[in-house]
């Protein structure tokens, strides 16, 4: 499949004894730095265009740097930002890194994680990093500005950073009135509100007003430190604690693996609430935000998180052994004439899947490794048809695993997106294999939808569905459907998001699944292929028994689970029509 950009990755790490232990028990000063590498690197999969890391040392000297960061850019960014580490790292006690993916176009040095803000008294230095989408950050900025602050950048991390770092400002002015009011002075009211800083407060008043999906994670110069998960449940979160250390990481595999752990032993962050571990090393967890309608992405257990975890791992077997009766009917049950394989790499475990329902049929199957991945090809020449060329050989096949002209080919994806790569490469080098038929399946349902929740997903021209469905409104003398949606979507952006609906939907009404699957496959059909293509998609309901924890599904149902993403997609398609179809309409 397109690979997608998407949720970024992040890690915490807070030392609840001296160093001195860790060195004793470990052999190493460098435990808290070497178990964030650890997380980091096993979360590679969540970001390859930066990363960052970020430290605190609550014994640092007065006078003494005490807050230490560092970020790069590229795929190298960790091993580039560990290379920096200094001695000084090793004598802290609180960590934090963050692998980053943009979902918002904007790239650089400035967009990467962590954010730090800066001031003399400790209690107000902030360091903030995030897995996250915002949908109304543009009616956080003019709240911000209406209570009469300027911010300097307009995007989520920074304004998040700065409505953070100003609710921090006013809990730490609290708590030095009540120092005040007890006759504390100097370095003691300094104290005091240290270990009276109460973070569960600032993040109440900072995200009540926030519409998207977010892991929030951060860190204060005096000690606090603390993630909070979005009320929806939408991006993942997981948490481990002993004696010795509090852990979190986006992904429960990368916990296990880190600590040795058991599936057990990891907890996940409930929804709406925040971890918070403060300076004396003590661990609470704190209802920040009342919990709505649970909406865990189910494109974590399709794609995203690793396949390791244990959970996940039984999760796409079954997504794929569950479409084995609709894979027999479009290959007519001839077993005998047809070869299973996978596009690599992950839908390698659906494609297990798959096999054990074949042959808990009572079938005898042929499997083979027909598609191989190469290494990214460097596009160094400027014309766009030797462009196109070198894209079209990122996969290769193994000459000779089916016999031509006789057999069918199966072949299974996690995701169909877009349908680029499909087009321009697989099924062309598939082609010389010359097989009779390919199904191509995928382990999940038709991508319609976009995502703004912090996945590479924002247009609704890129899906290969949509652009079906168009296709097929046009042919069958149905384009005025397309005109009422339009109105129909304007009429629901004069109201406020919070009752809007998705017009979009009606769009899809008309047809079948299979109706847009044929579509797609014509589309998609390179010119000059002999081989005819069938597709075949997994169900909403096959979804939902396959990951039934995981209810987010609105890029293939539409639903989605703030009124944040029922506005961006009305607004999505009107731009859609007012940009893409002002000739037509």
């Amino acid at each position: 499949m397109e690979q997608l950009k998407h949720e970024c990755g992040v890690a915490l790490v807070r030392l609840l004894k001296p160093q001195s232990y860790y060195n004793q028990r470990y052999g190493t000063q460098s435990y808290g730095l070497n178990k964030l590498y650890l997380m980091m690197e096993k979360q590679h999969n969540r970001g390859q265009e930066g990363a960052g890391i970020a430290c605190v040392n609550m014994n640092a000297a007065v006078g003494t740097e005490y807050m230490f960061r560092e970020k790069a850019l590229g795929k190298d960014a960790i091993t580039e930002v560990f290379d920096r580490v200094t001695p000084e790292w090793t004598e802290a006690q609180l960590y934090m890194g963050h692998l980053r993916y943009s979902t918002t176009g904007k790239s650089g040095l400035q967009y990467v994680h962590p954010f730090l803000r800066r001031n003399n008294w400790r209690a107000k230095n902030l360091c903030l990093c995030g897995n996250f989408n915002m949908t109304n950050i543009d009616e956080i900025f003019a709240k911000m500005v209406q209570q009469g602050q300027s911010p300097r950048i307009f995007s989520d991390s920074y304004i998040t950073l700065e409505l953070i770092g100003h609710r921090l400002d006013r809990e730490v002015e609290r708590c030095f009135v009540e120092a005040k009011e007890q006759g504390l002075q100097d370095r003691d009211i300094t104290r005091y509100i240290e270990e009276h800083v109460q973070m569960a407060n600032v993040l109440r008043t900072t995200m009540a007003d926030y519409d998207g999906g977010y892991v929030m994670c951060g860190l204060t110069g005096s000690g606090e430190m603390f993630a909070v998960r979005d009320p929806w449940g939408i991006r993942p979160a997981y948490y481990y604690k002993d004696d010795e250390v509090v852990a979190v990481a986006s992904e429960r595999a990368v916990l296990q693996t880190t600590f040795d752990l058991s599936c057990e032993d990891v907890q996940e962050l409930p929804a709406g609430e925040a971890l918070i571990i403060h300076q004396d090393g003590s661990t609470v967890l704190e209802t920040v935000l009342a919990p709505q309608q649970q909406a865990r992405c189910s494109f974590e257990r399709i794609y995203f998180s690793r396949g390791s975890d244990r959970d996940i791992y039984h999760e796409r077997k079954q997504l794929g052994q569950q479409l084995t009766t609709a894979i027999l009917k479009a290959i007519g049950d001839d077993t005998d004439h047809t070869v299973f394989s996978f596009i690599p790499n992950t839908a390698e475990v659906a494609f297990y899947g798959m096999m054990e329902g074949l042959r808990s049929k009572g079938l005898y199957v042929r499997s083979e490794k027909v598609a191989w991945k190469d290494i990214k090809l460097r596009t160094f020449i400027t014309e766009a048809g030797s462009r196109n060329d070198l894209a079209s050989h990122v996969y290769d096949i193994t000459y000779g695993s089916l016999r031509p002209y006789e057999d069918n080919l199966v072949i299974i994806d996690d995701s169909i997106v877009r349908g680029t790569t499909l087009k321009e490469s697989i099924f062309k080098i598939l082609d010389r294999l010359h097989p009779k038929k390919i199904v191509m399946v995928s382990s999940s349902p038709q991508i319609r939808y976009p995502d703004y929740y912090g996945i590479d997903m924002a247009r609704l021209e890129e899906f290969c569905a949509f652009r079906a469905t168009i296709a097929l409104l046009q042919e069958r003398g149905l384009w005025d459907i397309v005109q009422r949606t339009y109105e129909a979507c304007r009429v629901e952006l004069r109201k406020p998001k919070e009752v809007q609906r998705n017009c979009v939907c009606a769009l899809y009404e008309p047809f079948t699944v299979d109706d847009i699957n044929r579509k797609m496959a014509e589309l998609l059909r390179p010119v000059g292929m002999e081989a005819p293509v069938e597709f075949v998609f997994q169900t909403i309901e096959g979804l939902h028994a396959a990951c039934p924890n995981h209810h987010g599904d609105w890029y293939f149902t539409g639903r989605y689970p703030t009124p944040g993403g029922n506005k961006l997609v009305n607004e999505t398609f009107v731009n859609y029509v007012e940009k893409k179809l002002k000739v037509v309409l």
